[in-house]
């Protein structure tokens, strides 16, 4: 059994002796990997004052040097991908060549931000008075709190490590109770990276870390990756006026045409539906299929989705499919199957749990003739399963993507020009994609409408989320020439 500790103030933390822990479980086998802090409100404190020092220094530190260390932290984690998969593996069950492929991403977004440091420009705005300027200026906004989630353990504490970082901010990440070894591994290499002492440290903890770490008076944003509910809960648990940026998630559909090209869209339903197991905020939940195409695109799909591998990811890293990470995964994604089955749907693959008792496997699964009333096409199954439904006419598809709560992603398939651009305009998301399913790269927005959250990452924009402004008005007195006004 490993024993995980905070990293505050620049240091591995022995923690309270009198708080209680958590256990972490490898969700393929079921065994114990480790035990982590429920770290109590005195520790957060003294990590958020720690925080707070830290960025009376840090957020003058020029943009260059900012840029070099996240460079440098980049390096260190490029030496060590495989030791960091290996806990991601471990605790959240992806297989290891994707997780792998998770820390190869959180590389590439150091590397990013590193350079986007370098590049955050004020402007200068004429007056309507002579003598004077006005010069914006952009500083950064404070101490952050990072929660990050189960799902990308690495990868999304990256999003906001790295831009915070860049933004002059400094930053207390609480990683997820499911995930906390993947965590550990990356404060492992700010601290080999030389990360200075308070400008990012690291809690453990599950709600209960959470709501005073979100609340203290001095946290100036909250950048939150999770459900729905949590975010909501965060609106309510913050210190008065606390800026944040919320991604939570959403049911998100896919459109398929009858002038789409179907073997590229079946190639995305199955890449986009069941990759990690379906457990991606814009994992495909739901695809509506013109009727004309219906049989042959459901055909498709499912027989793609039956020669998916399943596996233990430490034991077949190449696997498709790993163990969902925890039981109640397991148990919605039944849950969805079972009541869509038992209001007519026809389950075309899958449908069934893996090896009961020796891990959390669910069979990846196709749930097919669906209506918009079962759970499977209006809530967010979060696991690897997914509905498809017949349409008359591309705009009533449009219309039930759009009629749930959500608005992070919509996927769309379509030869027809006319198509492409009717439905990106209709598509109520902040992501459509169109002929691909990756809805979000690293130098574009990022971010969800309705209930799918606030605020963006990824890109320029994603640094702005951490940078405030000032107007500096400023009286020179150097006027235009004689004769010229």
């Amino acid at each position: 059994m490993l024993e995980y500790r905070n990293y505050i103030d620049g240091a591995w933390t022995s923690g309270d002796p009198r708080a209680d822990t958590l256990t972490t479980f490898n969700p393929a086998t079921g065994e114990q990997i480790a035990h982590a802090p429920r770290t109590g409100e005195d520790e957060i404190d003294h990590a958020v004052r720690g925080a707070h020092a830290a960025w009376g220094k840090w957020r003058w530190t020029l943009p260059a040097e900012r840029a070099r260390l996240l460079h440098a932290v980049a390096g260190v984690v490029a030496a060590r991908v495989d030791p960091i998969a290996t806990a991601i593996t471990s605790e959240q069950g992806k297989p290891l060549d994707e997780a792998r492929g998770e820390v190869r991403k959180f590389v590439a977004m150091l590397h990013y931000y590193a350079e986007e440091t370098e590049r955050t420009f004020g402007q200068t705005i004429p007056n309507a008075e002579d003598g004077f300027v006005s010069i914006v200026e952009k500083e950064p906004i404070g101490v952050v709190a990072g929660i990050a989630p189960w799902n990308y353990p690495v990868e999304l504490i990256g999003w906001k490590l790295a831009a915070a970082l860049a933004a002059g901010c400094t930053i207390i990440v609480k990683p997820s109770e499911y995930t906390p070894g993947a965590a550990v591994e990356v404060w492992k290499c700010l601290d080999e990276a030389g990360v200075p002492r308070g400008v990012a440290s690291l809690v453990h903890g599950d709600g209960s870390t959470g709501r005073p770490l979100v609340a203290h008076p001095e946290i100036a944003k909250v950048a939150f990756t999770g459900s729905e509910a949590t975010g909501q809960s965060i609106y309510k648990t913050v210190n008065g006026i606390t800026a944040m940026s919320l991604e939570l998630g959403g049911t998100c559909p896919m459109l398929v045409s009858e002038h789409a090209d179907l073997e590229l869209a079946a190639k995305g339903a199955i890449r986009r539906s069941f990759r990690n197991a379906g457990q991606i905020c814009i994992a495909i939940n739901r695809i509506y299929v013109h009727e004309h195409v219906y049989d042959e695109f459901v055909s498709r799909v499912s027989e793609g989705v039956a020669q998916l591998v399943v596996a233990d990811g430490l034991q077949n890293p190449a696997a498709d499919v790993g163990a969902v990470t925890y039981d109640e995964i397991l148990e919605r994604t039944s849950r969805h199957v079972e009541e869509a089955r038992g209001k007519g749907a026809t389950v075309t693959a899958g449908g069934r749990r893996m090896e009961p008792g020796r891990g959390l496997f669910y069979a990846p699964t196709v749930v097919a003739d669906t209506s918009q009333d079962m759970l499977v096409m209006h809530e967010e199954t979060f696991g690897p399963a997914v509905g498809i439904a017949s349409v008359a006419t591309l705009q009533e598809g449009i219309d039930l993507a759009n009629s749930t709560g959500s608005g992070l992603a919509a996927y769309a398939y379509t030869r027809d020009v006319e198509e492409v651009f009717t439905m990106s305009r209709r598509l109520d998301f902040g992501n459509v994609a169109v002929n691909n399913v990756d809805a979000g790269i690293i130098n574009a927005p990022y971010g969800g409408r309705k209930g799918s959250g606030i605020g963006y990452e990824h890109g320029r924009e994603g640094l702005e989320g951490y940078l405030i402004l000032k107007h500096l008005r400023l009286r020179h007195g150097a006027l235009a020439p004689e004769g010229t006004r």
